[in-house]
């Protein structure tokens, strides 16, 4: 199949402090995974994990420490031309700062079509604008002469998703776009997606803690924890049968409307905080249930188990 996006050894390493008490925070370590045309592909996990740092290091707002970012064949650090930012768009978690509040959101569509010169004159401009409102569910008589607070969310999410299509990009960032929209109109806007991946051929990477919503949008599913991708593959077999602790860990922490179902396990930050950031060994031994000395000492390696990449020492036959 066709990659539209791949991410190859990708690291982002913050240095925090003065000149002569530097600390280094490794955000995002050596991450790598590809989307294929037309897939929406799910990076999951919990804040913090270096979800949104990706996002930022592909659409260019943060420079990689290291590691490679390919769109369409084309190495984003050697080509960062207004044709680049045509092929990567982004729809971000809270619509109403998406848009300028002092303009009307018609205004804002003109002004995207004219800077990237898809348009001669008006009449061409509405077109467009018209056509990619259609696909979202919206019309311009909804959005023409209307400021952004003058939209609901859900309306304002849409808008801001028909904006980002109006440079027919070939992957669209979408980091955390159903979080601020109320729960009635979330898998309105997740169903959105499926729709445009099917009518337009667009690829999505979808970036989220819902699992609900990454189970039922995703072909793919990578999930981080502390800057690392600790399970990888098929949305079905990572969700359903989960293979690493932190993957079992997650789903766990999904709440049920039952009673009698109850949280079994007792996690006190203060005994995790000493091994979770230990420079060796397994950034998840400190919370994990079947932590063994071997992952207090060496850094897992990824394995793959049933069509799932996974990283840690359980698959690997080693046993301290």
């Amino acid at each position: 199949m066709e990659k539209v996006l791949e991410v190859k050894n990708l690291t982002k390493v913050y240095s925090i402090g003065s000149v002569f008490s530097k600390v280094k925070i490794t955000a995002v370590d050596n991450v790598s995974f590809y989307i294929n045309k037309a897939e929406i592909f799910t990076l999951a996990g919990e804040s913090g994990c270096g979800k949104t740092t990706t996002a930022k290091m592909i659409l260019g707002f943060e420079e990689p420490t290291s590691g490679d970012i390919i769109i369409e064949d084309k190495s984003i650090q050697k080509n960062k031309s207004q044709d680049f930012r045509k092929k990567v768009q982004a729809v971000f978690q809270n619509p109403f700062e998406s848009f300028n509040p002092l303009l009307t959101i018609d205004d804002i569509f003109f002004e995207t079509v004219y800077n990237y010169k898809m348009a001669e004159n008006k009449s061409q401009a509405e077109e467009i604008i018209n056509d990619k409102l259609k696909a979202v569910g919206l019309s311009f008589d909804e959005i023409n002469g209307r400021y952004p607070t003058e939209l609901s969310g859900g309306q304002l999410q849409r808008a801001s998703i028909a904006r980002s299509l109006l440079t027919n990009p070939s992957i669209l960032i979408a980091d955390e776009p159903v979080s601020m929209v109320d729960a009635s109109l979330r898998m309105s806007i997740v169903n959105l997606f499926s729709k445009l991946k099917k009518e337009i051929g667009l690829s999505v990477l979808y970036i989220t803690h819902d699992l609900a919503t990454a189970y039922y949008v995703s072909e793919r599913i990578a999930i981080m924890f502390r800057g690392n991708i600790v399970e990888m593959g098929p949305v079905d077999k990572v969700l359903i049968y989960p293979k690493h602790p932190y993957t079992q860990l997650l789903i766990e922490s999904i709440p049920e409307a039952d009673p009698d179902k109850k949280w079994k396990r007792k996690i006190s930050i203060a005994d995790t905080e000493y091994t979770e950031y230990l420079k060796t060994g397994c950034k998840f031994a400190g919370r994990c249930p079947n932590v063994m000395e071997i992952c207090k000492k060496e850094e897992p390696k990824e394995v793959m188990v049933d069509n799932v990449i996974v990283k840690c020492h359980l698959y690997n036959g080693r046993r301290a």
